[in-house]
């Protein structure tokens, strides 16, 4: 099992490129099963949970991989789909795994999906993906920890949803694609992943219009066709290196990210004390002055996101002052607070509000990382710790971020990783 080790003190400084979104990808590789013919997209990030989407497109019976020829591009074709069932043994894994529900129950009629695992962050209910889909007309079912769903035809219809859920506004406009008539999803999510969603149906034949509003219609088309697609710079790795930046009193530029899509990072950065500049696709961040402490909110889009929490937590675990930062997201999220207490980070926590007194250094120690985002905010904190800081099992890392340790070092860090 690979872990990564940083030696803390060093300056950041430079230009670095993100990489494309995981979780726009994810939605728009479950999304090609729709199509007739091959969708082709570009940007794609090479990681661990790509490769189990690739693997549950497969196993589906459809044809994804990624081009030899291009290191970043995958072909998917969903035509010759023979078994709608995604197993147990892949969806575990990760939980936009489930995103393949709707794309199947839409154009095949018939989909038997396990329920999903993923990062043990907090209870994340599917009962709202449910909802939607038995709205458009879907018969859905529970067995033996699998959903089943089927129809004879899905229906136009409207989908109010209880709670903001990203995933699932993502699945019912999937499944409203095909649908005969018009959808119309209140409550929808808003997010920046959503919208390229709702671009890339509306490029393969959908009508789809409000994306990026809570409220979103979909009318179906009889048949979508593929499509060839760039994917978005991924909005959390681009906060992350800039959480990076501030923490070591950096001065960086950051690439091939929308501002707009990262405006409320940037925002709470400001505060903290970071000077920042955006030009089209680039942020630059300068950060040699005090860090102050502030009070962070979670909330869904255009809220400050949740998984940038952990992050911003371990820039302002060596602010000025004390901050707040309260999670309304999820319930779990605070599980990197007792490994940023072994580097010496006074941190309290009370429900979902933590208390985090600014502490002149933090100390290198080995650490664990408990999830994804967890494991970026460590690493945040390691790059500004006296001495030598361990992140143990870091394949949580490696779900999200794209040879982070080699981008962190291009920028002037010492980390390497270790086997």
């Amino acid at each position: 099992m690979d872990r990564i080790v940083v030696t803390g003190g060093a300056r950041l400084e430079g230009d670095v490129r993100v990489s494309g979104s995981k979780n726009s990808t994810l939605a728009l590789m479950a999304a090609a099963l729709l199509a007739e013919g091959e969708t082709v997209l570009h940007g794609v990030p090479k990681l661990q949970d790509v490769e189990t989407m690739l693997q549950i497109l497969n196993a589906l019976g459809a044809s994804a991989a990624f081009d030899p020829s291009q290191p970043d591009t995958v072909r998917i074709r969903g035509d010759a789909l023979s078994r709608p069932e995604a197993p147990y043994d892949l969806v575990r894994k990760m939980r936009a795994s489930f995103l393949v529900l709707g794309p199947l129950v839409g154009r095949f009629g018939f989909a038997r999906v396990s329920e999903p695992g993923g990062c043990a962050i907090g209870v994340r209910p599917v009962d709202q993906h449910l909802k939607g889909l038995a709205a458009l007309g879907a018969k859905v079912r529970l067995d033996h920890g699998y959903v089943e769903a089927s129809t004879s035809g899905l229906k136009g219809g409207r989908v109010a949803f209880d709670v903001n859920t990203v995933n699932g506004t993502q699945n019912v406009m999937m499944a409203a694609s095909l649908a005969e008539g018009e959808t119309v999803i209140e409550h929808a999510a808003r997010e920046p992943e959503v919208i390229e969603l709702a671009t890339a149906l509306a490029h393969m034949g959908a009508e789809i219009h409000g994306a990026g509003t809570d409220r979103i219609s979909v009318v179906g088309s009889k048949q979508l066709q593929g499509i060839t697609h760039r994917v978005s710079g991924d909005r959390i790795e681009a906060g992350t290196l800039l959480a990076a930046a501030v923490i070591t009193r950096g001065d960086i530029r950051v690439q091939g990210v929308d501002p707009v899509a990262i405006d409320a990072t940037l925002q709470k950065l400001r505060e903290v004390g970071a000077e920042i500049s955006v030009e089209g696709d680039t942020v630059h961040l300068c950060a040699d002055g005090p860090i102050e402490g502030v009070r962070v909110v979670t909330g869904p889009y255009p809220g400050f996101a949740t998984d940038m929490q952990a992050q911003i937590m371990a820039v302002l675990s060596v602010a000025g002052g004390s901050s707040i930062v309260t999670e309304t997201i999820f319930e779990n999220r605070f599980m990197h607070v007792p490994e940023l207490r072994r580097m010496g980070a006074d941190i309290t926590v009370t429900g979902p509000t933590a208390h985090v007194r600014g502490v002149p250094k933090l100390m290198g120690a080995p650490v664990m990382a408990t999830d994804l985002r967890a494991s970026a905010g460590l690493l945040v904190a390691a790059l500004a710790a006296r001495g030598e800081t361990t992140v143990n099992r870091v394949y949580h890392i490696d779900r999200g971020y794209v040879r982070i340790e080699e981008k962190l070092r291009s920028l002037g860090a010492s980390v390497r990783r270790e086997r």
